[in-house]
């Protein structure tokens, strides 16, 4: 499942940290960095995933 929410990130970051933590604060800051660049949103969700267990 990791792979598919890394996948998702890459293509919408902000929807891979919403598959991983759900809304709250790391979801608002990744909408906020993948709105200043790409590449700083991609590169926090894909920490999030990687980092984060996974909420159920």
């Amino acid at each position: 499942m990791d792979l598919i929410r890394i996948i998702a990130a890459i293509i919408l970051p902000p929807l891979g940290v919403f598959l991983q933590v759900g809304i709250g604060k790391h979801f608002w800051l990744n909408i906020l960095l993948t709105l200043l660049g790409y590449i700083p949103g991609i590169v926090h969700a894909v920490w999030i995933i990687a980092r984060e267990p996974q909420r159920v």
